[in-house]
């Protein structure tokens, strides 16, 4: 298949791509041939993914960058749509041929699924879906505040939630909210526009709402809406009463009558809050030394990374908001996009897009993009365990960012937060399955707002919101996820799960553990779930018993690292 430069195709419109195609359509497939004409297909399929995936980084990356948005738009409505139907075809093509190459059973499994759910009508949606996406992004990433005669966006009032002096964090915190809150008027319009278009796409694929289509089109083979409701009650069970506990201390700690919102992210004995960088440049070089640490394959592709400027990850004005890693499939080569301030919170999402970003480098050794498309709920535990197994190498002797002490404080606060995240985690996706469980009360945020505080108040224990209820009960409108990737959040709580038990592998054999975690990242999608997390040495679960053992591993971790952290 002879294709240009990606730079050039990408400027291709779909009359120009259409041919080739046309071509993988008329040529049959036979038991010979298969393995070549997939190849052929897969190749195609990378040209695609890596023109989307350049144009929508060019939009995060500069949300006002209008050329930029214009070319993303033109290629979401002049080629997505038609791509995808070609791509329909030829995907109906090979499950009817009954051929297929070695290693595909998976992929196959994923495009029966597929052409059940596929309807021509759900394209012009999807593209409407993605611009109001992009809408989103565009409000939250122009949000800033005047503070102090200096505008600062939200990203760059966190470290001030970190201060010593409670009313820095308070003023900070307010001066956040009360800017989110103003932009809930467009925001509804989004959202109800978004909800919308989900459940005409629902129904037009003749499924009973949009939590069974979009089941169907996240490949959620191996659970199932009630076994998320199990999740939610064994959370509630093992880890809220955990979670009481160490905000509790924390409250005692801090010597104040009642834990306040802006009381959650200061260090609790007082202490500077931790600066691991100066710029990041900084933050590059010491997470590139502590890969190396990790294993000297992943820091090598974290150093192919930084030579081939993969990393974008200074906060700055008119940036989207959050952090994420994507791919480009034909180049072979991972990006990473955050908004990093110089906090620890930063290192943290530097070490969890790696993860991401090595799951990439790994899988691409597969040799058809259809194998290297991994359930997220895996995803996420090549991300969740980086971020646990990079944990012992954070100090200077290994080229991080800390002291001992600081390095014991900085791992205490990860677990502590990561503890503290599954309550969130049961909020985020319990309220999910209530919206397309009841889409016309979903459609007033008044009714959304009662929903979330409900669920707030079950799981999210001790933090006390009086006279912030606006605040508490909106909070759904401050999460991305909600508005961008329904349903795409219990995988981080199953995710979490698998990473600590990997953590766990390795605090008896860190070099074993790691091996395991290599060779899972490398089967792609080629293996379902409970395969792919029993390769890197867990066990899929969603059960409490499973639960508190990794809870108690975590509690017990806390309690030793509490006298280095304390120490003089």
């Amino acid at each position: 298949m002879n294709l240009p430069d990606i730079t050039e195709f990408m400027t291709w419109p779909w009359e120009k791509i259409a041919p080739y195609y046309a071509e993988l359509e008329k040529q049959p497939i036979t038991a010979a041939n298969v393995a070549d004409w997939v190849a052929d297909w897969s190749r195609l399929a990378e040209y695609l993914y890596e023109t989307y995936s350049r144009l929508h980084v060019a939009t995060t990356v500069n949300t006002t960058d209008e050329e930029a948005q214009a070319r993303f738009e033109a290629f979401l409505e002049g080629v997505l749509p038609e791509a995808q139907k070609a791509d329909h075809a030829l995907t109906r093509k090979l499950v009817e041929s009954g051929f297929a190459p070695p290693n595909f059973e998976i992929p196959l499994r994923n495009m029966r699924a597929e052409i059940e759910l596929f309807r021509e009508e759900n394209l012009p949606l999807q593209v409407e879906e993605q611009k109001l996406r992009n809408a989103y992004d565009q409000i939250v990433g122009a949000q800033t505040v005047e503070w102090h005669y200096r505008e600062y966006t939200i990203s760059q009032l966190r470290p001030f939630l970190q201060d010593p002096d409670r009313q820095v964090r308070e003023e900070a915190w307010r001066l956040m909210t009360e800017r989110q809150l103003k932009d809930r008027g467009p925001l509804t319009r989004i959202w109800q526009q978004l909800l919308d278009l989900r459940q005409q796409m629902a129904a037009n694929a003749d499924k009973p709402d949009y939590r069974a289509f979009r089941w169907q089109q996240m490949g959620r083979f191996d659970y199932t809406p009630d076994d998320c409701r199990a999740f939610h009650q064994a959370i509630e069970e093992v880890v809220v009463p955990a979670a009481a506990e160490i905000l509790e201390k924390r409250r005692q700690r801090l010597g104040v009558d009642t834990l306040r919102p802006w009381d959650l992210n200061v260090d609790p004995l007082g202490r500077p809050p931790l600066r691991p960088f100066r710029d990041v440049e900084e933050l590059k070089a010491k997470t590139e030394a502590i890969f190396h640490h990790v294993d000297p394959q992943l820091g090598a592709y974290y150093h192919t990374m930084r030579e081939e400027n993969l990393l974008d990850l200074e906060n700055r004005k008119g940036k989207a908001p959050g952090g994420y890693c994507t791919h480009f499939p034909l180049s072979k080569r991972p990006f990473i996009f955050m908004n990093a301030v110089g906090v620890h919170d930063d290192v943290q999402t530097m070490l969890h897009e790696s993860g991401h970003a090595f799951h990439a480098f790994e899988s691409f050794a597969l040799p058809y993009i259809h194998q290297r498309e991994t359930p997220m709920e895996f995803a996420e535990v090549a991300s969740m365990s980086m971020e646990l197994l990079a944990s012992p190498y954070l100090t200077h002797d290994f080229g991080g960012f800390y002291t001992p002490q600081e390095a014991a404080r900085a791992r205490i606060e990860h677990l502590e937060r990561s503890l503290l995240f599954w309550p969130y985690m049961a909020v985020v996706d319990a309220f999910q399955h209530w919206v397309y469980e009841n889409p016309a009360d979903a459609h007033d945020p008044a009714v959304c707002d009662r929903v979330w505080g409900n669920l707030w108040d079950r799981f999210m224990p001790v933090t006390d919101w009086r006279g912030l209820e606006d605040a508490k009960v909106s909070g759904w409108m401050r999460k991305l996820h909600i508005f961008q990737y329904p349903f795409y959040y219990v995988e981080y709580g199953l995710a979490q799960l698998g990473a600590v038990q990997v953590w766990g592998n390795a605090l008896k054999d860190q070099q074993a553990a790691v091996a395991a975690y290599r060779q899972a990242l490398a089967l792609g999608g080629t293996a379902p779930l409970p395969k792919l997390f029993a390769a890197a040495g867990a066990k899929f679960a969603m059960d409490a018993a499973t639960l508190r053992q990794a809870v108690d591993l975590m509690r017990r971790v806390i309690d030793e690292l509490e006298p280095i952290a304390n120490a003089a």
